[in-house]
């Protein structure tokens, strides 16, 4: 059973087709980096190493999204590294203001980390 198992995931990773939960995962953190450079620049983080610090997390990402839609290794490297950074940031904003809505967006990029870490994903880049 095993053998079989692993000749089946061999060939799925010689197509090197895109899984769909990662084109997802790209579009949405896409929107979120957009948003983010968007209350950035208008100032809602102030205007000292704040706005600096989101819009160098913001650029690192969107590098890494069109590396990862490329199914580039680097890609998948930032993105991970990003979405652990920011459920990290969005938990400790929960721990802090006890608002619903860190905890569940944290939730969230938590589960996506998760999921680009699975060998299927790891297997398909280059």
């Amino acid at each position: 059973m095993d053998e079989r198992e692993d000749s089946v995931r061999r060939l799925e990773a010689r197509a090197h087709g895109m899984l769909p939960g990662v084109a997802g995962i790209c579009l949405f953190l896409l929107f979120f980096t957009m948003v983010n450079v968007y209350g950035a620049l208008t100032g809602v983080y102030g205007s000292g190493f704040g706005k600096y610090g989101v819009l160098a997390i913001c650029t690192l990402l969107a590098v890494g999204i069109f590396g990862l839609l490329r199914l580039q290794r680097w890609g998948w490297a930032l993105v991970i590294a990003g979405c652990l950074l920011v459920s990290g940031g969005d938990l400790y904003f929960f721990s802090k203001t006890h608002v619903p809505f860190f905890l569940i967006r944290g939730a969230f990029e938590m589960v996506f980390f998760l999921y680009l870490v699975r060998t299927e994903v790891r297997d398909r880049l280059r």
